[in-house]
């Protein structure tokens, strides 16, 4: 119970409250009600039980603090301030502004201390269970039974109704009492107020009926009652087996004396008048961004905590690596990511006279690969038979049953992708996931914000094109590829074949800087015997010139710009070619390429070159930039949906035959 510090812990909750009304309002801009509603939660929280050490924020044991609902942001940069993150009083004065380590919404890798980016609502308490999952997965692996566990944090979660609205929040909270995390525990902001008025507006959900259904521990508190928040949070350590919600009944902006309970006090700017009577009944001083001495010695004194216990712990590390040296090297492949040097040697031969699927080639590939990566983990949404997700022998990941590598995502893209960047940022594992590529819909919110995070994941889509079929056009992707071309720091890679999908991979593992997509085909396709070919680590340049029907230094008549299951194609129309200098370039990724020097770029797109074509089975958007000054180009794309039928017939319907494709450029050189 709270007892001897309970004024101070009193006056923290109100001077983050001060804290948090001063930023909105110095900006302009900004949502006070949340870190208002709050304050008293987050007072009790980071001055009693939250495991950090504020002057190391990626201390591997620390407890990891989730605000998903991010708008409330003013609320954790408050908090950093006080525990010395590093985040000064300069930074919350200049809350919202360009340049600012405080940002509207909160930006792991730019603030230290945030644990994740959340934006988009949902996305925040979904990641949360990434997190959480990848605890128990490392305590799994690390924790050595008769000795002092290495592994042994919490995930903290904050979130409000807006989250529990969104889809993902059911999908997420489903999988969280599925695994029985444990060492989740989620803070529900029940302050029944969103943007447009009451919650009544649109739900009526039983939270408390809703979670216990998903299997988790449910308690329930006012959330401004010291007393009540302190029991909860003691009896929610103190739970096993399920997760934790502690329903939290707050008021929404609590102190002010006129706009709290009310939906303008959600995103807007208390006002001037509002914020002198606010802080009049909290006993705050006029004074803008006032703060305390005895609150800043209390965090002062949790900070100073949070150091020894995280040094006492790096102190046993080293015990601990001492006495488990086979672990501690493992230990280090997971914290570091380590790649092989003779990753490429690792890769399985594949015979060119026997076609084979690009998924089936990854699948191959992948299961090749982890066994010399320990930090490899993935799975699929519920797809793993279809594109080759499954690392063989290497156990599932299930409830109590953690040292498995295998994910069972269940069919929630969406979810997978939130858990996927939540296992990132937490550290530890290296995690793919796998779905078709026409439901990179459903992963492209998530996939997003580990762009603007630069988290490592990797997806894998397979059934990349028309070529899936008989399954009809709500299976066969046609704009994705542009659509995921367009975002910033992604890397998009479509393999030609099996040897070029093997240094896919690779080039994924390389990529630490930001997530990278495999696309891969559902048919078979030829193997390009690499002993008469450019070797397939030229994936890695994003393109190269695999075949020229003269001499390669010369300028070509024809060049034929081709990915995954078209390069084949240009291939054999090329050759069906022979009175023409016909240059066939793989163009794998485009992204990659990009990183090339403009020498290379235009050796491969000889820019003497005037006619040029591009054959890709999807939307011809964005691919004019290689075809600039060019005299005549065509392409051989896909610029409509497709259809059911077997995709043999479907290719020649569409045009993605030899004979079209050299009719087509035959028609380029009458131009």
């Amino acid at each position: 119970m709270i007892k001897a510090n309970d004024d101070v812990i009193s006056l923290a909750a109100n001077t983050i409250r001060g804290l948090a009304i001063d930023g909105v309002q110095a900006a302009n801009s900004g949502h006070p009600g949340a870190p208002m509603g709050l304050a008293d939660i987050a007072a009790v929280l980071w001055l009693k039980y939250l495991k950090v050490d504020s002057t190391n924020p990626k201390w591997e044991d620390r407890d990891r603090f989730v605000l998903s609902g991010g708008h409330g942001s003013m609320l954790l940069y408050a908090i950093l301030h006080l525990m010395g993150y590093g985040v000064s009083l300069d930074d919350l004065k200049n809350f919202r502004q360009v340049g600012s380590l405080t940002a509207g919404h909160p930006e792991y890798g730019h603030t230290p201390g945030v644990d994740i980016t959340t934006g988009p609502l949902g996305q925040g308490l979904a990641a949360a269970v990434g997190m959480a999952a990848a605890e128990r997965m490392l305590a799994a692996r690390f924790n050595v039974e008769g000795q002092q566990p290495l592994v042994d944090h919490r995930t903290w979660v904050f979130c409000g109704d807006g989250d529990m609205e969104e889809g993902v929040s059911h999908e997420a909270c489903s999988l969280a009492g599925h695994l029985q995390l444990d060492k989740l525990v989620v803070f529900y902001d029940s302050n029944r107020i969103t943007i447009e008025g009451s919650t009544d507006l649109s739900m009526h959900d039983d939270p408390k009926l809703r979670f216990k259904a998903y299997d988790w521990h449910v308690l329930e508190i006012d959330g401004h009652d010291f007393e009540q928040i302190d029991k909860a949070i003691k009896k929610a350590m103190k739970l096993t087996g399920k997760p934790v919600l502690i329903i939290c009944h707050t008021h929404i902006g609590q102190g002010s004396p006129n706009k709290h309970d009310t939906a303008d006090v959600h995103g807007a700017p208390l006002g001037e008048e509002e914020v002198a009577l606010t802080k009049q009944a909290l006993g705050l001083p006029a004074e803008p961004f006032y703060v305390p001495e005895e609150v800043r010695a209390a965090f002062a004194e949790r900070a100073a905590k949070g150091k020894r216990i995280a040094n006492k712990w790096r102190r046993y590390l080293k015990e601990w690596q001492a006495a488990n040296p086979a672990l501690a090297q493992q230990w280090n492949a997971c914290q570091n990511d380590v790649i092989p040097e003779n990753i490429y040697e690792l890769l399985p031969a594949f015979d060119p006279a026997k076609p084979v699927a690009t998924r089936a080639a990854s699948g191959t590939v992948l299961n090749a690969l982890a066994k010399s990566l320990p930090q490899l983990v993935g799975g699929s949404a519920d797809l793993a038979p279809s594109n080759k997700t499954y690392l063989k022998e290497m156990g599932d990941i299930a409830a109590n049953q953690f040292a498995g590598r295998n994910f069972h995502f269940g069919i929630r893209e969406l979810c997978m992708s939130c858990v996927m960047n939540g296992i990132a940022a937490h550290g530890g594992f290296r995690i793919f996931g796998g779905t078709f590529f026409v439901f990179s819909d459903y992963c492209r919110p998530a996939l997003r914000l580990a762009c603007m995070m630069k988290l490592p994941v990797i997806f894998v889509f397979s059934h990349d094109s028309f070529y899936v079929g008989e399954d009809g056009p709500t299976h066969e992707p046609v704009e994705q590829l542009a659509s995921l071309r367009c975002m910033p720091n992604l890397t998009v890679i479509r393999p030609a074949e099996a040897t070029e999908t093997g240094a896919a991979w690779i080039a994924a593992l390389k990529n630490k800087k930001g997530p990278t997509a495999i696309l891969l085909t559902r048919q078979g396709l030829p193997v390009i015997d690499r002993e008469h070919s450019p070797s397939a680590a030229n994936l890695e340049k994003g393109a190269y010139i695999l075949w020229q029907s003269r001499d390669v230094a010369s300028t070509p008549d024809l060049i034929m710009i081709a990915t995954g299951s078209e390069v084949s194609l240009a291939l054999e129309a090329a050759r069906m070619m022979p009175d023409k200098n016909v240059r066939v370039v793989s163009m794998p990724s485009w992204e990659l390429f990009a990183k090339q020097n403009q020498g290379y770029r235009d050796r491969v797109i000889d820019v003497n070159c005037n006619r040029r074509m591009v054959i890709e089975a999807g939307s011809s958007f964005g691919w004019e930039k290689f075809l600039d000054n060019c005299r005549a180009t065509a392409f051989i794309t896909l610029d409509h949906f497709g259809e059911s039928g077997p995709y043999k017939k479907l290719a020649e319907k569409f045009g993605f035959t030899p004979e079209h494709v050299v009719a087509k450029a035959r028609e380029l050189f009458r131009k």
